[in-house]
């Protein structure tokens, strides 16, 4: 893969990347990339074991079609693993369809919150949550550092 990275300004540099590089060639059989819409995934994408949604949940238009169908695509005692540092901009999510990061019923009302109930009927927990550091270059001279709330989830049998 050969993409250009933002340097300076409207400089860039042209970055190449391949699997073989990363000692990683062999996996190629038994991987598919796709680009879609988290909400309303076709019905193809289904019986894993293990579904990642690294910092997604925060950048989705209504997140709990994601959450309460995520289940569907899941295998019996599958994961889902959720990694996001919940910041909640109406940009992208309209207020009413945050997960938490509000006062309900004048008590805070967290992410963490939030997931829990709309994953219950379908996962428990494996794990409290921990805080994954990670860092966004945007340029040669900007990064962004960052947390993650991380959470493991596994399927229960139905």
């Amino acid at each position: 893969m050969r993409y250009a990275r933002p340097e300076e300004g409207e400089l860039v540099s042209f970055q190449d990347q391949s699997l073989a590089s990363l000692g990683l060639e062999e996996a190629a059989d038994r991987v598919a990339f796709h680009q879609g819409d988290a909400c309303d995934l076709p019905s193809q994408f289904a019986g894993y074991d293990l579904v990642l949604a690294g910092n997604l949940i925060d950048r989705l238009y209504q997140p709990s079609l994601f959450l309460e169908t995520i289940h569907e695509r899941i295998n019996e005692l599958g994961l889902l693993v959720i990694a996001s540092p919940y910041t909640w901009l109406e940009e992208y999510t309209p207020r009413e369809h945050w997960v938490g990061g509000f006062k309900k019923n004048g008590e805070d009302f967290s992410t963490f919150d939030g997931l829990r109930e709309m994953l219950a009927p379908h996962f428990r927990l494996l794990f409290e949550p921990w805080s994954l550091p990670f860092v966004i270059r945007e340029t040669r001279n900007k990064f962004q550092h960052s947390f993650s709330e991380l959470t493991v989830w596994e399927k229960v049998s139905q």
